[in-house]
C-alpha cells in the first residue's frame, strides 16, 4: 500500500491557484485534482513489488553515488548516509568508510562515465566499490521516451559496475511539488514504477525514498521536504529522510534512535519523525523487519 499525495499537493496547489484564479476556476480545478489524486493513489498501491529484497553485501564500506543536484543539496546526501553508519556503531568503533560522490547539475544518467568513475583508484579509492547508487534526471520517468532512454543507459551502467565487482542500487528519486511547474499527481506513480519495474529488470536494489517523502507529507502535510523557492530540491529535512531510506535500505537497520542529527541543526522531533517514517517506509517496501 502506497499512500497518496493529496493533504500535501492540494493545500499547496489550492493556495497558488487561489492566489491567481477567480474562486470558481480554483474550485473547479481543485475537484479535478482530488480527482487525479485518488487515480494516482490507486496506481501507486498497484506498483510491482521490488524482486531484490536485500544487497548481498551485509555492511559496505565502500559506497559510491552517482546522480545530480538532488544528492548534492544540503552538504551531499553521501555525507549524511556516511554519518548515520558512523554514528550507529554505538558498540564499536564504525569501520574505516570510503563514500564518494560524483554529480553534474541538471544532469541525467547518459552525462555520467560510469567506466571512469568505478575505475579502482580514480575517486582516490583503491579497492572497486562495493555498491554504486544511481540517481537518474527528475524528468526521466515522466514520459515514455525519456523512460526508455533512462531504462538502457541504467542497463549499460549495470552491467559496468558489476564487471567492477559492485552492486547496484537506484535511488527512486522525490516527485516535483508545486510550485514546479511539472508538478502533477500522477508523477509519484510513473516515478515508483519506473524504477521498480528497471530495477526489478536488472536484479537491482530500489531505494524508495519518493514514497517516504509522501508518505511523510501525508502524515504531516506541513513539513517541508522541498525547497519552497522551486518545488524539486530537497530541503534540509529532506535530505535527512533519503538519508534515512537510503542507510536502511543499504544496511537493513533502523534509523529510529540514531543520535545524528547533522550537528544539532535538525531538531529532535523533526529527527525522530523522520526516522521513523523512514524506516516504516523501508520496511513495508521490502516486506521486512529491519534489524535492531
Amino acid at each position: 500500500m502506497v499512500p497518496g499525495l493529496a493533504p500535501p499537493f492540494f493545500r499547496r496547489l489550492k493556495f497558488s491557484l487561489g492566489l491567481r484564479w477567480p474562486l470558481g476556476v480554483a474550485l473547479a480545478a481543485g475537484t479535478l485534482l482530488l480527482a487525479g489524486l485518488a487515480a494516482d493513489r490507486a496506481a501507486a498501491q498497484a506498483l510491482p513489488a521490488p524482486v531484490v529484497q536485500q544487497l548481498p553485501i551485509d555492511a559496505p564500506t565502500r559506497v559510491l553515488f552517482v546522480g545530480n543536484s538532488y544528492f548534492y543539496y544540503n552538504d551531499s546526501l553521501h555525507n549524511h548516509v556516511q554519518r548515520l553508519v558512523a554514528s550507529g556503531h554505538t558498540s564499536a568503533p564504525p569501520p574505516p568508510l570510503e563514500y564518494k560522490s560524483s554529480t553534474i547539475s541538471g544532469s541525467s544518467l547518459i552525462q555520467h562515465d560510469l567506466s571512469w568513475l568505478t575505475t579502482p583508484g580514480r575517486l582516490g579509492v583503491k579497492e572497486p566499490f562495493e555498491v554504486v547508487v544511481l540517481a537518474d534526471g527528475s524528468a526521466q520517468p515522466l514520459s515514455p521516451a525519456r523512460r526508455a532512454q533512462s531504462r538502457t543507459i541504467i542497463q549499460e551502467h549495470a552491467k559496468t559496475i558489476r564487471q567492477r565487482g559492485g552492486e547496484v542500487a537506484l535511488y527512486m528519486t522525490p516527485v516535483y511539488v508545486p510550485p514546479h511547474r511539472q508538478a502533477r499527481p500522477d508523477n509519484l506513480g510513473m516515478t515508483a514504477r519506473h524504477y521498480i519495474e528497471v530495477g526489478n529488470e536488472i536484479r537491482a536494489l530500489v531505494i524508495p525514498v519518493a514514497l517516504a517523502f509522501d508518505e511523510a507529507y501525508r502524515r504531516r502535510p506541513n513539513i517541508a521536504l522541498h525547497a519552497d523557492f522551486d518545488g524539486t530540491h530537497p530541503s534540509l529535512l529532506g535530505t535527512y529522510l533519503a538519508a534515512c531510506v537510503t542507510y536502511s535500505s543499504l544496511y537493513e537497520r533502523p534509523c529510529k534512535g540514531n543520535p545524528y542529527d547533522y550537528h544539532g541543526r535538525i531538531k529532535a522531533d523533526d529527527a525522530a519523525y523522520l526516522q521513523e517514517v523512514g524506516d516504516e517506509v523501508v520496511g513495508r517496501f521490502f516486506q521486512r523487519q529491519v534489524r535492531p
